[in-house]
């Protein structure tokens, strides 16, 4: 029993840091024209030497944008509560009890992570300038997606889980 709590409890940070990583880093979408190659995330658009805004992401025009930054961000707010809820259940439940609640948030963050990454995924040139078209998805994108089956699985285990001698 001890295993499996070890391993539930690192995949679930794992989760995390993926999240935090995919939330954070600048390299959801890239334009690799290797000496000014640009990157852009979902606050910022950088090439090699200077950073700034991406252009009307506060307009409306940008609400794909801004649906993708809030449900990012709720995912990664939503792993850490998570964790959270699970160290303080397990520690006050009874045995034989299931972690219902910590694997309820963790499918909320799950969700968020699909909603985020798939309307990214749909939506992306609605948001991007023109200097942007020729790019392709960068490693964050890609880490998103990774983080989306984790905390579903990870979500999963926490309903299956019971907690034994």
């Amino acid at each position: 029993m001890l295993v499996i709590l070890a391993f539930i409890i690192l995949f679930h940070i794992v989760s995390a840091i993926l999240l935090f990583i995919a939330t954070i880093k600048n390299a959801w979408w890239v334009v690799a024209a290797d000496p000014n190659s640009i990157y852009a995330d979902l606050w910022y658009v950088c090439n090699n030497t200077v950073c700034g805004p991406i252009p009307n992401s506060a307009s409306s025009d940008a609400g794909y944008l801004q649906a993708v930054q809030a449900t990012m961000i709720l995912s990664t707010i939503l792993c850490c509560v998570g964790f959270f809820v699970f160290i303080l259940q397990l520690f006050r439940l009874k045995q034989g009890e299931r972690f219902v609640f910590t694997a309820i948030i963790q499918l909320m963050s799950s969700l968020c992570v699909m909603i985020g990454a798939s309307v990214y995924t749909a939506q992306h040139a609605s948001f991007q300038g023109q200097n942007l078209q020729a790019g392709g998805y960068g490693y964050t994108f890609v880490l998103a997606w990774i983080a989306f089956p984790m905390t579903l699985i990870s979500g999963l285990m926490y309903l299956v889980l019971r907690k034994r001698k």
